[in-house]
């Protein structure tokens, strides 16, 4: 049965970093498109970062220069590293992929206090 697990979340105070990690099974992730979503109270659920099968990567604006998005296809995970945290990055992030289907994980908390 296909997954995603996400672990790494947590309290961190703003100017901090967190890394957010992503294990995937049951999906052929090599040929994934994988990507971190948040969702805060609220609002909208948004895209944060996408990883590209090809290698490319894309990041919302707003964290741009701030977080980087990884993949290991050997280890079949996906990270988030987010550096200078800030408390509008509060939220729940969510690991997602498509590959033959659109597939989510239950996400994890990312609260920054300021």
């Amino acid at each position: 049965q296909a997954q995603l697990v996400e672990s790494g979340g947590g309290l961190v105070q703003a100017g901090g970093s967190l890394r957010l990690s992503c294990a995937a099974s049951g999906i052929n992730f090599s040929r994934a498109t994988m990507g971190w979503y948040r969702q805060a109270p609220g609002k909208a659920r948004e895209m944060v970062a996408i990883s590209s099968s090809a290698g490319g990567a894309y990041y919302v604006d707003s964290v741009e220069g701030r977080f980087t998005i990884t993949r290991d296809n050997a280890e079949s995970t996906v990270n988030l590293q987010m550096n200078n945290l800030q408390p509008e990055d509060t939220a729940t992030y969510l690991c997602w992929s498509h590959e033959r289907e659109e597939l989510w994980g239950q996400g994890t908390q990312v609260t920054v206090s300021s």
